[in-house]
């Protein structure tokens, strides 16, 4: 047997505010390996409440690639994931059997144990007219519905936003629907991959989404958001969290109705983040206490 039989990713995945970071940190310390970040916005240096990026404490506590690696100005995607994910995996695996993966992002996770379909360059004025503005989800839907309504009938994302940009862009520079350009095959890993959720009964999930909000205004997050006002028409800024913030900026409401409405949509999101790791047979589902044995180690 090969030793790269040997090697194993753990995927801790699970909704935000599900404690996914403090369990990984844990399993990371057991395993005497680093983690991925499979979070598609802990990457931007300028983000750290408003996504809610480990601590500098858990940050020095484990080693974490696919944090503060990037610029808001910079074009981060799935595609870039998967290159970085995996390179980093292989230079942990030069010294260590294991690596662990973490994150709230369904795509990115599922990149990184499948891999992902080859899609045409996107013209970077496709892009800026796509994403230059603010557009609700039912206004980018109408849009496709009149340049390829075969996608909304034949995908199951059409309330992502992310993937109903991303879907016009394709349309707009190729000419093609972006359904044409995947081939269903899964990228074969030369590691093993062991996949765990994190889940709380809903309402227990809600209440501890709300605390964290509490606590992200509490640490700074209107002075973050205002910082970052300014650059709120890029793709990075379309963030839960800070969109609201920005609205507050601009006089459309309070912002106590800020507050309120950034649970109302982190509940949202969480909902739609399980709707999409519900879908994988692979994941086995375990509640936060169940992964720990008494003295604090991980029990997978």
């Amino acid at each position: 047997m090969s030793r790269a039989s040997y090697k194993t990713a753990w995927l801790i995945l699970g909704p935000t505010a599900s404690g996914k970071t403090a369990a990984s940190i844990q399993l990371a310390k057991q395993l005497n390996t680093s983690i991925i970040s499979a979070d598609s916005r802990q990457c931007y240096r300028e983000m750290s409440i408003g996504v809610a990026k480990p601590t500098m404490e858990e940050l020095a506590a484990v080693h974490h690639d696919f944090i503060n690696t990037h610029s808001i100005h910079e074009t981060v995607d799935a595609k870039i994931f998967e290159q970085e994910a995996l390179a980093a995996a292989e230079k942990v695996f030069e010294h260590h059997d294991h690596v662990v993966v973490t994150g709230g992002t369904g795509l990115y996770a599922k990149v990184f144990c499948e891999g992902i379909d080859e899609l045409p360059n996107v013209d970077d004025r496709v892009r800026a007219e796509v994403r230059g503005q603010k557009r609700t989800v039912i206004q980018l839907q109408q849009w496709l519905k009149e340049i390829d309504p075969d996608y909304l009938q034949l995908t199951q994302e059409t309330e992502n936003p992310a993937r109903l940009m991303r879907a016009i862009e394709v349309k707009l520079s190729s000419g093609r629907s972006v359904i044409e350009f995947r081939t269903g095959e899964k990228q074969q890993r030369p590691f093993a991959i062991r996949k765990y959720g994190i889940e709380w009964p809903r309402e227990v999930l809600y209440a501890r989404i709300n605390q964290r909000v509490d606590e992200m205004f509490e640490a700074g997050l209107v002075e973050e958001a205002t910082g970052l006002f300014a650059h709120k028409h890029l793709p990075a800024m379309q963030t839960v969290g800070y969109q609201e913030i920005f609205d507050y900026i601009d006089g459309k409401y309070s912002l106590e109705t800020a507050r309120e409405k950034i649970k109302q949509h982190t509940r949202n999101y969480a909902k739609r983040q399980m709707t999409w790791f519900r879908r994988d047979d692979d994941i086995v589902w375990k509640t936060y206490e169940s992964l720990k044995l008494e003295g604090g180690r991980w029990k997978p």
